[in-house]
C-alpha cells in the first residue's frame, strides 16, 4: 500500500527545531513526508537537516524543479498538511490568500485535511488581526490547534508555545485516520472532564479510585482533531497535556464541581468521563492519623458529594447544550445504566463494564452507549480512542 502522503509546513520560529521530531514520529509510522519550510525556517534549522529526516530534497522557491510544478502537484497529491509552528505570518498569509512561497501555494492547493500548529508570542496570539486570520481559517475547514501555555522565547512567559510534538502528531494521526476534509466540531466549544477526584482524610492520605484519565484525554484529544475548542477539567491524571487543549487541573469532588459550573455555561457540549468520587470523609484530620498498639481506629464516617452531572443536566443554561454521562458498572451493567440515565436526566451514557482489570488503567475499552431518545450504541473492544470517536458523532448529530 501506498505511504499516506503528508507535507509538514515549518515557518520561520524559533519552535522549528521542535518540527524534527514530529517529522521524525511521522516518518517512522509510516507516513511519507515532504518538509516545505519557508525562507525564514532556515534561519532555525537547514534545508540539509529536513532533506536527510524526511528523504526528500527541500526548497522554498516555486522556481526550482519547474518543470515539475511543485507548487501545485505538491498540495494535489497529500493526503495532509501539518504547519508547526505556524506563526502569524503564516496565519495571515494562509489566510488571506497569499502565494509567495512554495508553503503558500501548496495550502491554496490542498484539498485535504489541513492543520495548523501556532507558535508565537502571547501578545502576538491575542492581537485582533490573528484572531481574525484563526476564525477565517477554522471557518473554511481547518484545524487550528491552540497553542500551549508555557516558557516562550527569553524570559516570556504565557500562551503560544507549541504544544508538544509527540501531541501534535496524535492530532494528525486522528485527522488522516477520518479521512475527512472539514472538522465537524469546527465552532463548537466542549467541555471535558477526566481523571479520578481524590478526597483527603488527612494530610498523607484520600480516598480515590483506579480511574487513569486516559479516556477523558481520549475524547479531549478527539474532540481538538475535530475542530472544537476544548476545557479538559483533569482530576489527578499524570498524562500530557493534549495538543490544542486548555486544561484545568483540580484535585476534588468540590473542585471538579466548581470548574464544570464555570466552563459548562459556555460549552456546546459537556462530557463527564471523570471518576468523581461518591462520597468523602465527614472530617479531615490537620494531622497524620496515628496508628495507636492494642486499639482499633476510629471509624471514617462519609458523607455525599454534590452529583455535577445531575445538576448540570437539570439547569441547562445553553440551549441546545448536549450533555454526556458515563457509568463505571461492575454488575447488571445495562440496566444500572439505564436507570442512571433516567436519574442523570443527561443525553447521552457511556456504560462500561469496570473491575481491577477491566477498563481502568488500560488502553482498550469496550462501551454500550445509551441515548435519552432510547438509542444503544455498542463499541467494540479496541483503543479508548474508538470509544471518543463514537461518542463525538453521537454529540454531532445531536448538535446538528
Amino acid at each position: 500500500m501506498d505511504k499516506p502522503k503528508v507535507v509538514l509546513g515549518v515557518s520561520g520560529g524559533i519552535a522549528a527545531y521542535k518540527a524534527c521530531e514530529l517529522l521524525r514520529r511521522l516518518t517512522e509510522s509510516g507516513h511519507d513526508v515532504r518538509v516545505v519550510p519557508t525562507a525564514s525556517a532556515l534561519h532555525f534549522v537547514g534545508a540539509a537537516t529536513w532533506s536527510a529526516l524526511s528523504g526528500h530534497p527541500v526548497s522554498t522557491e516555486v522556481w526550482d524543479d519547474v518543470h515539475e510544478v511543485p507548487h501545485v502537484r505538491i498540495g494535489q497529491h497529500a493526503d495532509l498538511v501539518v504547519v508547526a509552528p505556524a506563526t502569524a505570518d503564516t496565519l495571515a498569509r494562509a489566510a488571506h490568500g497569499l502565494a509567495d512561497d512554495l508553503l503558500t501555494n501548496t495550502l491554496l492547493t490542498a484539498r485535504c485535511p489541513v492543520v495548523f500548529a501556532p507558535a508565537m508570542h502571547t501578545e502576538m496570539w491575542e492581537h485582533p488581526a490573528t484572531r481574525d486570520n484563526v476564525a477565517t481559517l477554522r471557518a473554511r475547514g481547518a484545524v487550528v490547534i491552540e497553542p500551549a501555555v508555557g516558557r516562550l522565547t527569553g524570559a516570556d512567559t504565557g500562551k503560544g508555545r507549541l504544544p508538544d510534538p509527540g501531541e501534535i502528531f496524535e492530532v494528525c494521526r486522528r485527522v488522516l485516520a477520518r479521512g475527512v476534509t472539514a472538522p465537524d466540531l469546527a465552532g463548537r466549544h466542549v467541555v471535558v472532564t477526566a481523571g479520578g477526584t481524590r478526597e483527603p482524610l488527612d494530610p498523607v492520605r484520600f480516598l480515590g479510585n483506579r480511574s487513569s484519565g486516559k479516556q477523558g484525554y481520549a475524547l479531549a484529544r478527539t474532540a481538538a482533531a475535530r475542530g472544537a475548542r476544548v476545557t479538559l477539567i483533569s482530576a489527578n491524571a499524570a498524562l500530557p497535556d493534549p495538543a490544542g487543549v486548555d486544561v484545568v487541573a483540580v484535585g476534588t469532588a468540590e473542585d471538579m464541581r466548581e470548574a464544570v459550573l464555570r466552563a459548562a455555561p459556555g460549552a456546546d457540549a459537556v462530557v463527564m468521563a471523570a471518576a468523581v468520587a461518591d462520597f468523602r470523609p465527614a472530617a479531615y484530620a490537620t494531622g497524620k492519623i496515628k496508628k495507636k498498639d492494642g486499639q482499633e481506629p476510629e471509624p471514617v464516617t462519609l458523607v455525599r458529594n454534590p452529583d455535577i452531572l445531575a445538576e448540570i443536566s437539570g439547569d441547562r443554561v445553553r440551549s441546545g447544550q448536549v450533555i454526556v454521562g458515563f457509568a463505571a458498572e461492575t454488575d447488571d451493567v445495562l440496566a444500572n445504566g439505564r436507570a442512571k440515565l433516567k436519574r442523570k436526566g443527561c443525553d447521552l451514557l457511556v456504560v462500561n463494564e469496570v473491575g481491577e482489570r477491566k477498563t481502568f488503567g488500560l488502553d482498550d475499552s469496550e462501551a454500550v452507549v445509551l441515548g435519552a431518545d432510547g438509542t444503544e450504541t455498542p463499541v467494540p473492544h479496541g483503543p479508548k480512542e474508538n470509544v471518543a470517536e463514537t461518542v463525538w458523532d453521537l454529540v454531532a448529530e445531536r448538535l446538528g
